[in-house]
């Protein structure tokens, strides 16, 4: 039997084992290897339910219903109030734990409804490594993580995903726009959508692999791939990025020499921690 059959029965066998679920569906390709598996074992015993607000990038929705649609799993979306959680807003490091704990709670509520036994979610083995407060609502929950308890990594549902013929199996991450925003500094809609369209706009200038982080000022940090930093530097495109940013409501544009690097904010949890203390 081959690594990736061998992952794909496991991984059957464990859903199926809940007699029943609804997956947390955000449309990436961990939610999506998990409803694929939810909809081969459970059929229209499985459900996938995508939660959305102003944190949601723009098309992420509608590459959730599309992936949805091609597996053909039932799909739910729900609107979440996330951003009338002050704790949520502050913007303290377990902010993701108040943003998992409303959509889970709002699962959880439905569960009755949607004849679910199980609410799982796509988290992986390699996520269990990271900074990810996330977790802490999940097993408040009961939420189970079907990938990370038959020891998949990354790598493994990428390659399962593509096995599947899933069109998401190597689409970058997209953690939520609430993701960009320093530690400390307050998370609103307004800054959001700042953060979706110069993230939007540099997609539609060939950079896929991007991250706009806001920083208290106003200040956004440019993170792109290392073999691009020239790209952005050298004019004319530098001039159109700094008018474009600064038609959006940054006051200062920088680029960071590091480049890309997912959960790059987390650099700044210990001195959080530290001031909270």
């Amino acid at each position: 039997m081959s690594t990736i059959d061998f992952h794909a029965d496991r991984l059957l066998q464990e859903i199926e084992s809940y007699g029943s679920c609804a997956v947390a569906f955000s449309g990436g390709v961990d939610s999506a290897v998990v409803a694929k598996a939810a909809q081969l074992a459970l059929g229209e015993r499985a459900l996938a339910v995508t939660g959305t607000s102003s944190s949601l990038a723009k098309g992420e929705l509608e590459i959730a219903s599309e992936v949805a649609e091609l597996i053909g799993i039932r799909h739910v979306v729900i609107d979440t109030e996330e951003f009338a959680r002050p704790e949520y807003t502050r913007n303290a490091p377990d902010r993701c734990y108040h943003c998992k704990t409303e959509l889970y709670s709002l699962m959880a509520a439905r569960q009755t409804e949607w004849n679910s036994a199980v609410i799982c979610n796509g988290a992986n083995l390699d996520d269990l490594g990271d900074f990810r407060p996330g977790r802490k609502a999940a097993g408040e929950h009961g939420v189970c993580s079907p990938l990370a308890e038959c020891g998949m990594q990354k790598a493994d549902v990428r390659h399962l995903a593509q096995h599947w013929k899933l069109p998401v199996w190597d689409k970058p991450a997209t953690p939520c726009l609430s993701s960009r925003v320093a530690y400390g500094d307050e998370v609103t809609p307004e800054r959001l959508q700042m953060i979706d369209r110069a993230e939007e706009w540099l997609r539609s200038r060939g950079l896929p692999e991007i991250r706009v982080r806001y920083h208290r000022g106003e200040l956004a940090r440019v993170e792109v791939p290392v073999d691009s930093l020239a790209r952005l530097v050298d004019a004319p495109l530098r001039s159109e990025l700094i008018e474009m940013f600064k038609s959006l409501g940054f006051r200062f544009v920088t680029l960071d020499l590091e480049g890309f690097r997912s959960g790059s904010l987390n650099q700044l949890v210990s001195l959080e921690r530290l001031r909270e203390e």
